[in-house]
């Protein structure tokens, strides 16, 4: 049971922060008055940081 309540509440918080990054994406887009929110460049720049975030995540209770 404890397992199911840590994914469910890990998967809120990843929907949480996937629902505010889109909302600034969509932001800037507007404020720039383009139709492309991301360039890939930038979405490569996001992916590796995620990946990274994910890492640092895994090692946390590495003593």
């Amino acid at each position: 049971m404890k397992r199911t309540n840590v994914l469910l509440g890990g998967a809120l918080i990843g929907a949480l922060t996937g629902l505010v990054a889109a909302m600034l994406i969509a932001r800037r887009a507007e404020k720039n008055e383009t139709e492309t929110a991301i360039t890939a460049g930038e979405g490569i720049k996001l992916g590796v940081l995620v990946f990274g975030l994910l890492r640092a995540i895994a090692s946390l209770g590495d003593d």
